[in-house]
């Protein structure tokens, strides 16, 4: 009977490993701290989506000093979260990342102003001070000011650009007329630290014209040469969009999951509720697949950039339906 039992362990333990090595690792590196933004990936993992995928997904928080694609090309994922135009500037440089999936159909950027500046419409930005996130996340604001006609440089006739740290502090500090923010963020910030709608002008990049595409699913090129890899970002991309469409449909339950995976202890629960509702509102719409009039209106936003627009010209092969074509049949 002991012999038995020792046989029947060691199967049960053969097959348990034998599961274990049956999923297939992905890296997945977010662009930013672990918060509602993402919930969809961490939606998927948490409720088994990924798991029934056969998939072992890795999920990596970003950070200021950390760019998705120096890791992806440096070998330290297999997926990257990024925003179009750095990685279409990142294509252009020598990293050839490849959208193959956009849960994200709407921009959350907006500048928040300050009423009392005296700015009532982008007429009204010439001799102001607006604060700009640098690191890639600059470039739609370059590209608006340019066809607005704006120098950057200062000056009267321009505009002075604040290099904004990642929080608001210059606009509640009087050092900024404006400054960036998404509306499932920052903006938040601004009001939580005591100043009210009434006393704030935004303005939408969607509404302006000037909206790129932002937290879409990118891989290097050449890894979509490899049919294993292929299948792998297949299911990858399936699981995740059950995640976001989940977390959609159940926004406070995905706001918790999130703040269940927050190792740093810094996120509160109604900031990431309040933001999971905002998050929902972009990728509303969206069944992963990139639509194709969302990027050439974000190629034909970064080629307006003036002088140093962001890519020299139009992109060859950095989307492609391959992967969404299969994930959503």
């Amino acid at each position: 009977m002991k012999k038995m039992m020792t046989l029947l362990m060691a199967g049960a333990m053969s097959l348990a490993a034998g599961a274990a090595l049956a999923a297939d690792k992905v890296t997945l590196q977010l662009k930013w701290v672990t918060q509602a933004q993402f919930a969809g990936y961490y939606v998927a993992k948490d409720q088994g989506f990924y798991g029934e995928e056969d998939l072992d997904v890795e999920i990596k928080p970003g950070g200021p000093d950390i760019a998705p694609p120096q890791v992806i090309a440096g070998g330290g994922a297999d997926v990257i979260l990024e925003w179009m135009p750095a990685a279409l500037a990142s294509r252009e440089k020598g990293v050839a990342l490849v959208n193959i999936a956009q849960p994200f159909k709407s921009s959350g950027m907006m500048l928040t102003c300050r009423k009392d500046s005296g700015i009532a419409s982008p007429a009204d930005f010439a001799g102001k001070t607006l604060g700009v996130w640098f690191f890639g996340n600059e470039y739609p604001f370059l590209s608006w000011m340019s066809q607005l006609g704006l120098p950057t440089e200062g000056g009267a006739d321009g505009v002075e650009v604040l290099k904004q740290g990642f929080n608001v502090d210059p606009i509640l500090q009087k050092q900024a007329d404006c400054v960036s923010t998404m509306t499932y963020n920052e903006y938040w910030q601004i009001i939580d630290a005591g100043m009210t709608p009434d006393e704030l002008v935004v303005f939408k990049y969607e509404d302006q014209g000037v909206s790129t595409l932002e937290d879409g699913i990118y891989v290097l090129e050449d890894n979509l040469k490899d049919p294993e890899f292929v299948d792998k970002m297949v299911r990858f991309v399936r699981a995740s969009m059950r995640g976001w469409k989940w977390a959609e449909e159940n926004p406070d339950a995905a706001a918790e999951i999130v703040l269940e995976n927050d190792a740093t202890g810094a996120q509160t629960e109604v900031h990431q509720k309040r933001m999971m509702g905002e998050i929902a509102k972009l990728t509303a719409g969206s069944n992963g697949a990139l639509d194709p009039a969302d990027y050439e209106r974000t190629v034909e936003t970064l080629l307006k950039g003036g002088s140093d627009p962001v890519i020299s010209g139009k992109p060859e092969g950095a989307w492609t339906h391959m992967i969404t074509d299969e994930a959503l049949k």
